[in-house]
């Protein structure tokens, strides 16, 4: 795309898979509003990409408060005056402690992040999409292989990516009426600095540790442009991006 005719919102794009999310929208021609806790890391991931300044916009912005989303949604809508996409990227992890002794309050904490953030953010975006002219757009959520299949000691971040897969229905559902489409994009083992202890080794459910491959976030966001770049007609409900050899398939 010659002229950056759209724009697309990308939460916890600072780092990881976020940032290269980012950067392969900016390359597919989107005006990309980056947003993330940090502002330095998104101001250090920003010059990483090294696009137009024009092109990019950064919000520091936690998901899990109302009030930052809400200016986080009315920011895009005034630089740039629509949104034509919105990736649910941000999200956490917890300590891998036996199950009756997960904190509540670590508890909480994932499920604000992963769930309710989501919640927020997809709330906000169906506000501006369906009175926007063109009407619709698309969401993307950030899934995992977790959706599916837990991995041992993961209860708060299972429970969650479960429950992102039924939002990412419902959203799907309930958008037809206004043109908005939404899919997942269930990630196995992206190389981040969230996945760096699998190399050395991570627990099984035979209770061996194993190391696991991973693969660069770049196919990652390879991907993501490509859902995104389908037709409001045309969606990817779920897609799954993962190393070859990781044992998702026959996990247990």
């Amino acid at each position: 795309m010659a002229e950056r005719s759209k724009v697309a919102i990308v939460t916890g794009a600072g780092t990881g898979v976020g940032k290269a999310i980012s950067a392969g929208l900016l390359k597919a021609g989107y005006s990309v509003v980056m947003a993330g806790r940090r502002k330095d890391a998104l101001e250090a991931a920003a010059r990483e990409i090294g696009e137009e300044s024009a092109s990019i916009l950064l919000v520091p912005t936690d998901v899990t408060d109302p009030a930052s989303v809400a200016a986080l949604f009315a920011a895009t809508k005034q630089a740039f005056g629509r949104l034509d996409l919105l990736v649910n990227n941000a999200g956490m992890g917890s300590p891998a402690v036996p199950f009756e002794e997960i904190p509540l309050d670590q508890w909480q904490k994932v499920v604000a992040t992963n769930l309710t953030g989501t919640f927020l953010c997809t709330q906000e975006a169906f506000r501006i999409m369906k009175d926007q002219n063109p009407r619709g757009g698309r969401i993307i959520n950030n899934g995992s292989v977790s959706a599916y299949a837990p991995r041992p000691l993961s209860a708060p971040y299972t429970a969650t990516k479960h429950a992102v897969l039924g939002l990412t229905k419902s959203t799907s559902l309930d958008g037809r009426a206004y043109d908005i489409a939404c899919g997942q994009i269930d990630i196995g083992n992206a190389a981040t600095d969230m996945t760096a202890r699998m190399t050395d080794g991570v627990l099984q459910p035979n209770g061996t540790l194993a190391p696991e491959p991973r693969i660069d976030p770049k196919h990652v966001a390879d991907a993501v442009v490509y859902m995104a770049g389908l037709p409001l007609d045309a969606n990817v409900l779920t897609m799954t991006v993962m190393a070859t050899k990781m044992p998702f398939v026959g996990r247990g």
